[in-house]
């Protein structure tokens, strides 16, 4: 059965980042896994520029001296990271490595997903949204990493993950990605639950398409039972964050949508509106 040998998590050294880096480092004991701490410099930029009217920014009227200075201050906030990183490693019995990435964010955090099982990231929090270059990071590396991106919730405590699994089920493509990019975190699940949601009109997963789901899953010796529900006058991810509330599930698993046009990342409504208003961690594959 595949598993999970390769984990990265970025990390930026917010209470939010710490949550991410516990449960980085239960999935790698859990998985016997290696774990890699990212961090980028544009991530610990102590201040946000502010655009004005003109066009122009506050950061582009600081000196080249000033920009250098907060350079420096991100660089010793890295390190700091850094020494709770491998800190936190050593207490565990985690084998892992730290890697700072000063190239273009997306493109550098993509590169190093690539040579991974599995990226974690964290929702971004619309009270203190990161620099301009941080704000797509999800999105760019769900839609251009090629594998699979586990995302955090920016608020609240998961002392449980990955024990009642629910996987939002459509019979695409991308679901199927994911499904199958999850099967080392289903195999380990108490309860695994396979829905299909009715949008209300249009077509759904078959009952046929999910029960061949369930089929595959035993298969992998992963039990899973199948549900259903409509989505009549809600949204399809509101309809997939109630019913994970409803049933207490501490992990989702959804196809991601979208795709690149030029430079710009476009996610479809349903991935977009569950990576804003996320209650319990999602893995997507796109």
């Amino acid at each position: 059965m595949a598993a999970l040998r390769d984990i990265t998590v970025v990390l930026d050294g917010s209470a939010p980042s710490e949550s991410r880096l516990t449960l980085a480092i239960a999935l790698a004991q859990q998985h016997d896994a290696h774990l890699t701490g990212i961090s980028a410099l544009t991530l610990l930029m102590p201040a946000r520029p502010v655009v004005h009217p003109g066009g122009y920014s506050e950061r582009d009227m600081l000196p080249t001296s000033s920009l250098v200075n907060l350079g420096d201050v991100a660089a010793e906030k890295a390190e700091r990271i850094e020494a709770a990183f491998q800190e936190r490693l050593r207490l565990s019995g985690v084998q892992g490595e730290w890697r700072v990435v000063s190239d273009k964010l997306s493109e550098a955090v993509a590169r190093q997903a690539r040579h991974a099982d599995l990226i974690i990231l964290g929702q971004v929090d619309p009270n203190h949204p990161p620099l301009l270059a941080g704000r797509q990071l999800v999105e760019d590396v769900l839609l251009t990493s090629g594998r699979p991106t586990l995302v955090i919730p920016y608020i609240g405590r998961f002392e449980t993950f990955g024990t009642n699994i629910l996987v939002a089920w459509n019979d695409s493509s991308e679901a199927a990605r994911a499904v199958h990019d999850a099967i080392p975190l289903l195999a380990k699940a108490a309860s695994v639950t396979i829905l299909a949601v009715n949008p209300g009109g249009r077509e759904a997963a078959t009952d046929d398409a999910t029960t061949d789901l369930i089929h595959h899953l035993a298969r992998h010796g992963i039990s899973a039972k199948p549900a259903r529900t409509v989505a009549a006058e809600i949204s399809i991810s509101d309809v997939l964050l109630s019913y994970a509330a409803d049933i207490n599930a501490d992990l989702l698993i959804a196809g991601g949508y979208g795709h690149s046009r030029l430079r710009e990342r476009i996610l479809g409504s349903t991935t977009h509106k569950l990576l804003q208003h996320l209650t319990v961690p999602v893995l997507m594959s796109h």
